[in-house]
């Protein structure tokens, strides 16, 4: 075998790997398919309460894209990935900001709000105590679901009006990214304890840049570099609370209309 074919062999067989591993309804973490971007995954796989699956290879999550090898850029053509849906901050884009050839990147603007609100607690002199920053993590997911619905409305209608394969992603695919993910399952019926699993997967996946390291208070860089159910449980509490439940918060503040909603479904699920 050449060298020239070894790649595509490796991504052949990686991706043979995940369809198998996909067949369990909760899926252990898999082996990276993506070089420069750890956190990179196929939200398909999962069964949902109606006895459908959602599809595979037709919606990716992943955190930034920024640092892809050639190979892996080859890999995303591969898997015939035409959009990225980008939810960074404009200071987040700037600093790391990528350009992929056949890959439109569409922004979805969600400044990270616990960066700043932890700004202003340490110009303060304030050093918060680990369940203090997990309680700002717990607000930020209900931001989230308060005032980001616009934006999570325009990720969810994107997929609708575009058939190719897309992948969203944030910087760390973990928080932005997380409840993107959370909402797309929830909207196709996958149930919450599944997509806890799926949430949880980025404390096994995601790899944080050696360049964070040192910077911040350990015990609340733990906290901000993770996922805990807590905080994927606070967005929940402020749907069902706030908004009704997930039905009524997708056909509302989403901004999603029972024909879209079954148009979903029908793009995303299989029998």
């Amino acid at each position: 075998m050449s060298q020239q074919q070894q790649p595509s062999t490796r991504l052949a067989t990686t991706i043979c790997f995940m369809k198998s591993a996909l067949e369990t309804p909760e899926r252990a973490a898999l082996p990276p398919l993506l070089q420069g971007a750890s956190n990179f995954r196929d939200v398909g796989g999962y069964p949902t309460a109606g006895g459908q699956r959602v599809r595979r290879g037709h919606v990716f999550r992943s955190d930034h894209l920024a640092a892809l090898t050639e190979t892996d850029v080859a890999r995303l053509k591969a898997l015939g990935v035409r959009h990225s849906l980008d939810f960074r901050g404009t200071a987040e884009c700037t600093s790391t900001p990528y350009a992929i050839d056949g890959v439109e990147r569409v922004a979805l603007t969600i400044e990270p709000t616990v960066v700043a609100r932890m700004q202003t607690l340490v110009a303060q002199g304030v050093v918060p105590s680990t369940e203090e920053t997990v309680a700002l993590m717990c607000e930020t997911y209900r931001d989230f679901v308060n005032h980001n619905a616009g934006t999570y409305g325009r990720f969810m209608k994107h997929l609708l009006e575009q058939p190719t394969p897309q992948v969203f992603h944030c910087t760390a695919g973990k928080d932005r990214t997380g409840f993107a993910a959370a909402l797309l399952l929830s909207a196709l019926g996958v149930d919450r304890a599944t997509i806890e699993h799926d949430y949880l997967l980025t404390n096994q996946l995601y790899k944080r840049d050696a360049r964070l390291e040192g910077q911040g208070h350990p015990h609340v860089m733990k906290v901000l570099w993770q996922v805990q159910p807590e905080f994927l449980h606070a967005a929940f509490d402020a749907v069902d609370q706030q908004h009704g439940g997930m039905d009524d918060y997708l056909q509302g503040a989403i901004g999603l209309s029972p024909q879209e909603l079954a148009e979903l479904q029908r793009m995303l699920l299989e029998d």
